[in-house]
């Protein structure tokens, strides 16, 4: 947990970097158009909603329900728009893997860079991994006895599957391949989890969600780097 927290910070410290600024922007303007608009049009139509559904007499309660909705899309914005920024913005992450490590270790290591189109591919691997996996997690909340777990079941999956998203961009470029990338989280899994669990929340909080993906891909290629030999 404490690894996580680190390199998390050192992650966010180094958007700054001249170095890996231009890497950094583009990820961040994908991010900031992807969640403003969402949140424009989640605005537009509650209020249709709440134009067509509430009685007049009851109108003075729109101030409770504009912040549940507010925060309802944050903690719903991981499941869907980070999920799509992250696909759209996965080929400026590869490259900012690839300057971190350049940056951090530029004498002695030579990066492999896929190409956009294999870092997409690579991309809905990840993504069909996560939802083959879904489905029976979904299934388990309508269990009695044992829907009791889902939730702690649910979250746990959602740090594992962070993690092997922003773990998956250093790896990738030095060739690693999908199975070997989950083999190599599995040997730091405490380590995985708890950085994928910082990030998610992360994810959830109103302007952190549109900085914390670069940070995680700087963090993620500090910790690969530092704590596994493919690097």
């Amino acid at each position: 947990m404490i690894n996580a927290v680190s390199y998390l910070w050192q992650g966010l410290k180094m958007l700054t970097s001249p170095a890996l600024r231009p890497f950094v922007l583009m990820p961040l303007l994908i991010n900031l158009v992807l969640y403003s608009v969402a949140l424009g049009l989640g605005f537009l139509y509650l209020n249709h909603l709440v134009e067509q559904m509430i009685p007049q007499w009851l109108f003075w309660s729109k101030w409770l329900i504009y912040p549940l909705f507010f925060t309802s899309f944050c903690f719903i914005g991981f499941f869907t728009f980070s999920l799509l920024a992250n696909l759209i913005a996965a080929p400026f992450y590869s490259k900012l893997a690839a300057k971190t490590l350049e940056v951090i270790d530029a004498p002695r290591l030579s990066t492999f860079e896929p190409s956009a189109k294999q870092v997409w591919q690579a991309e809905l691997k990840r993504l069909r991994y996560s939802m083959t996996h879904t489905l029976p997690l979904l299934i388990v909340f309508v269990i009695p006895v044992v829907n009791l777990i889902a939730p702690v079941l649910w979250l746990g999956f959602s740090a594992w599957c962070v993690a092997l998203e922003y773990f998956a961009y250093p790896q990738e470029n030095r060739g690693v391949l999908f199975p070997e990338q989950q083999a190599n989280l599995k040997t730091m899994k405490i380590s995985a989890l708890s950085f994928g669990g910082l990030v998610t929340l992360g994810q959830a909080l109103p302007i952190i969600n549109i900085v914390i993906a670069p940070a995680a891909v700087i963090a993620a290629t500090l910790h690969v780097h530092a704590r596994m030999n493919i690097v």
